[in-house]
């Protein structure tokens, strides 16, 4: 992981000296160029991971009706998902895998970003004095989580109470660990947020027999 958190390091000075080399050197805006650059590379499995996500959630109440037909016959039960499935044209598993791949990429550009030693003292951008210390107008942290909700919200259309608790669960808890996590990090995870907002929204325009045709 270290070798991949050096790779992000480098390439975050080699962002912030493009910046400089155009007069106008900023940590801020190298952090969205690195954050840009990452979300670019990782497209193609980001896609694929969403469109399945789109499809099975698709196929929920066709799941629900055959869980609860077979509910007592486990094997059944089984062979009917399957049938379903194959039928459907969902892989269950073709959700899980990008993500899978793209989570060393994740955990690298997070220790990357948090042990990064700035050249420039402080670095600042906008109205944040210094990036390395957690941004305490809160503005970060409430973009963070409000980010997060409506990624979260794009992707989600049939809630059951489970679904219905992480979506407000999961915003919060962003927002309170932004709290306590230096302003660069939680830029990335904003600016990586609104990408992936602007990337579900290219990918949803179209009709949903086609998401999940490409999910296949």
């Amino acid at each position: 992981m270290d070798f991949l958190s050096n790779i992000m390091q480098s390439a975050l000075t080699f962002f912030y000296n493009l910046t400089a080399g155009m007069g106008f050197a900023s940590y801020g805006l190298a952090i969205i160029l690195l954050t840009i650059a990452i979300k670019a590379i990782l497209y193609p499995l980001t896609v694929k991971q969403v469109k399945s996500m789109k499809a099975m959630q698709e196929i929920q109440p066709k799941m629900k009706e055959l869980q609860e037909k077979y509910k007592g016959n486990p094997e059944k039960l089984n062979k009917e998902l399957a049938i379903l499935y194959k039928e459907a044209g969902v892989n269950p598993l073709a959700g899980c895998l990008p993500l899978l791949v793209q989570m060393p990429f994740l955990i690298s550009i997070f220790f990357a970003i948090r042990d990064y030693h700035y050249v420039q003292q402080p670095p600042s951008f906008l109205w944040m004095t210094d990036l390395a210390q957690p941004d305490h107008t809160y503005i970060l942290p409430v973009l963070s989580a409000l980010t997060t909700y409506i990624q979260q919200k794009q992707t989600t259309s049939e809630m059951n109470q489970q679904a219905k608790m992480m979506m407000v669960f999961m915003p919060l808890f962003i927002g309170y660990i932004s709290l306590n996590f230096p302003g660069g990090l939680v830029l990335y995870w904003v600016v990586s947020n609104l990408f992936q907002i602007g990337q579900q929204w290219f990918m949803y325009r179209n009709d949903p027999a086609v998401v999940r045709k490409e999910a296949r």
